[in-house]
């Protein structure tokens, strides 16, 4: 397994992050294709016996069963300081006022809720999931330095949003002796390269770390364009991220993957992995095979020639997942 620093903290990653929205009790949330405690493990024993220390999950998972599981699992299989454990807040865990969001309220309650969860004291990295337009950004970043000086999170993140957004939350933190989010969780893809215009290289230039969600398109990319799976057919909000016109790169990335004998999925990861400004991609896990080729496409050395023919067909896209 290769290790590198998470931007340019002293903490060591693998190169390779576990998404654990694939497990989780399928009739609680909105993803009925998750992976039950039973089938989870396995999967999650599998990822620590190869060297994987970073795994991410979030509150709003299955209802919050996902962090039920992927704490009960790896507290069995490794030692608490040797995994790098990450959570999400801002999804509605609850209806009524209060129930969601970035609000000081939201984010005490909901870091406790989830250290309970995960069944740990502390989370190694805790980001908020989205923005949230309805809280002055003071707010969050003050409640989110105390969470850091309480000791219930080692560092902070973000996920997606506007590139001004997050520079916005930079200077709060900054201005007032904040902790800064050290990392950001976007979405990027083969399919989906709308953050090389302004957030790759806000982060690049500012050193933070970039662990992108969904670096195999919710699987579009590893398989067949006009194949279909449980998972893509009940999937409401990946059914909005992608479209016809992007036929062309799956081509493409068949191609290759026939020329070299791998897999589409080696294929596309290893793009991902060859940009110098992603730390670790997140990639979801649900069948021993999902893991095989994440740990392929580490040893995968795409050429130049390659990679171009990959972002030839490539043409810009609406904005998708924030």
């Amino acid at each position: 397994m290769e290790y590198v620093k998470l931007g340019t903290t002293g903490l060591d990653v693998s190169r390779i992050c576990v998404g654990c929205m694939s497990f989780g009790v399928p009739d609680r949330g909105n993803h009925e294709w998750t992976l039950d405690e039973e089938q989870s493990r396995p999967v999650i024993r599998r990822a620590v016996e190869a060297g994987i220390n970073f795994f991410d999950t979030a509150n709003v998972y299955s209802d919050g069963t996902s962090e039920e599981i992927v704490g009960r699992a790896l507290a069995e299989y490794a030692r608490r300081d040797e995994i790098v454990l990450a959570t999400k807040v801002h999804g509605r865990m609850r209806p009524g006022p209060n129930g969601g969001g970035l609000s000081r309220k939201a984010i005490m309650t909901e870091i406790d809720n989830s250290l309970r969860r995960l069944g740990t004291d502390y989370v190694d990295l805790y980001q908020i999931h989205r923005w949230d337009p309805s809280t002055p950004i003071e707010e969050t970043m003050e409640a989110l330095h105390d969470v850091v000086k309480a000791g219930k999170a080692r560092y902070i993140g973000a996920s997606s949003m506007w590139a001004w957004q997050f520079a916005k939350a930079q200077f709060t933190a900054e201005r007032n002796g904040w902790t800064r989010f050290v990392t950001m969780q976007n979405h990027y893809n083969l399919l989906y390269r709308e953050e090389e215009r302004e957030m790759m290289p806000f982060c690049a230039d500012q050193g933070v770390g970039v662990i992108p969600w969904s670096p195999l398109a919710r699987g579009r990319l590893a398989r067949a364009w006009d194949e279909t799976t449980h998972r893509a057919a009940t999937d409401e909000f990946g059914k909005t991220l992608y479209q016809e016109g992007d036929r062309e790169i799956v081509e493409a990335v068949t191609a290759i993957a026939e020329a070299r004998g791998v897999t589409r999925a080696q294929v596309a990861l290893a793009w991902v992995l060859s940009k110098p400004f992603v730390s670790a991609p997140i990639v979801g896990m649900g069948k021993d095979r999902h893991l095989d080729d994440a740990l392929a496409a580490l040893e995968l050395r795409l050429t130049g020639d390659e990679i171009a023919r990959l972002e030839k067909p490539y043409t810009p896209h609406p904005v998708a997942g924030f």
